[in-house]
Formats: structure tokens, C-alpha cells, sequence
């Protein structure tokens, strides 16, 4: 794991009000829990950044260690971490979700 991944992957966070670091692409999920977590996003009409860990090693492996996180799908909003797709599905039924992206401004609240 370099600095390199780390700034990186610090800049795409930061860069980006929320980030989804997933494995495929928000056409293209390549497994079932970036799939669900794609689903969650799109249904609350969040505009995000998906980033395919899969076609970058070091980010695949940073991510990880990045947010001391072992599993990915990761979701960033703000530059905060919040969870994988197991995490974000709880939030989401429990209507917390929607309300982070309302408090941050990015969806309007409900």
C-alpha cells in the first residue's frame, strides 16, 4: 500500500460529495451487494460517483485501509465514511440515509 493510493483516494473523496468505491460500475455492478447498493442510491436520487475498484489494484487494496474497512462496496458522503452495502441498507430502511444526504444538502428533505 503506497502514500500514492492513499492521496488518491483522499483527493476522490474529497473531490466528490458522495462516493461509492465498488466493485464494476453503476451500469455494470459486478456483485450483488455494489448492485444493492446502487439500488439504494439511485432510488433516492443522489447524484454519486462510482469508482471500480476492479480496475485499479491499489485502490481495490487502499480503500480498505483507507477506511479501516475490510469489504467493499465503501460510501463516502462529505468525506465521511459511512458504511458498506449492509450498513447502507439498515440506514436506508431506518430512513437515516435519506437523512444524512438531506442534512448534508444533497437531497432535498423528506
Amino acid at each position: 500500500m503506497t502514500d500514492d493510493s492513499q492521496a488518491r483516494i483522499g483527493q476522490i473523496v474529497t473531490d466528490n460529495d458522495v462516493v461509492l468505491f465498488m466493485k464494476g460500475t453503476p451500469l455494470f455492478p459486478q456483485c450483488g451487494f455494489s448492485s444493492r447498493a446502487i439500488a439504494i442510491l439511485d432510488h433516492l436520487g443522489v447524484a454519486y460517483q462510482g469508482v471500480d475498484v476492479l480496475q485499479d489494484q491499489s485502490i481495490r487494496q487502499g480503500i480498505k485501509e483507507f477506511s479501516d474497512w475490510p469489504t467493499i462496496p465503501q460510501l463516502y458522503v462529505k468525506g465521511e465514511f459511512v458504511g458498506g452495502s449492509d450498513i447502507m441498507m439498515e440506514m436506508y430502511e431506518a430512513g437515516e440515509l435519506q437523512q444524512l444526504l438531506a442534512d448534508k444538502g444533497l437531497v432535498p428533505a423528506g
